[in-house]
């Protein structure tokens, strides 16, 4: 499920469109809420009661927009994962793989704001990003949900280049490849001091740069 951004109701608005934007303000304040809290409680330590309550809801009505704690603190990161995807969709065919998943990537991080604002603050976004990195259950979670991404993508990078992923493993590797350096930076990124969209738009933007290098077969300076 994304965290989608639903246009405000007008006047004239039908009833069921009105129910309809109410449900998704109850449901972005229930995810607001509860990133506030894991990112100053701890995830572990927050209750779903508690974020109920932050709302003013029971926990029934939490249930029936999240099926746990981990959907909510993985909502806003759904969003950001597709949209890395949609910008891909959406990069010209001549661009190679790594040439067109890398400016996918960082044209994802320029638009980060645009996309989450109307939900999450960005920076609680990128706080909410960090706790995910240091905590060990949920790091987990995020590293299963990176597989079945890394699957999508591959079927996506094989389409666009006109492959049979099943009979073809580039770009199963490409994409692990690239997926690996990405899953470096953003964890160096949440050990560093900033927890800024440019610190690791800056950090991801090095290390994809030396991936070519990194795959050559010789990494000794000539004599």
């Amino acid at each position: 499920m994304t965290v989608e951004q639903r246009p405000i109701a007008s006047a004239g608005a039908s009833a069921g469109g009105l129910r309809e934007l109410k449900k998704q303000r109850t449901r972005d304040a229930l995810l607001r809420a509860a990133l506030e809290l894991f990112t100053t409680k701890g995830y572990e330590r927050t209750t779903v009661d508690e974020i109920a309550d932050a709302v003013d809801v029971s926990q029934r009505t939490f249930f029936r927009y999240f099926a746990n704690k981990e959907a909510v603190v993985f909502a806003a990161q759904d969003t950001v994962e597709w949209h890395f995807v949609d910008a891909l969709r959406e990069r010209p065919p001549a661009e190679g793989p790594f040439t067109a998943m890398r400016r996918a990537a960082l044209s994802a991080w320029d638009s980060i704001e645009e996309r989450l604002s109307p939900v999450v603050p960005v920076t609680l976004y990128m706080r909410t990003y960090q706790v995910i990195e240091s905590t060990p259950a949920l790091l987990a979670i995020h590293l299963r949900r990176s597989a079945e991404l890394e699957e999508h993508v591959a079927r996506l990078i094989a389409e666009r280049e006109g492959l049979d992923i099943d009979a073809d493993p580039r770009p199963r590797v490409a994409v692990a490849a690239f997926t690996g350096v990405m899953r470096v930076a953003g964890g160096l990124w949440g050990q560093g001091g900033d927890p800024s969209v440019t610190a690791i738009r800056e950090l991801t933007a090095g290390y994809l740069d030396h991936l070519g290098p990194a795959l050559a077969d010789d990494w000794r300076e000539p004599a």
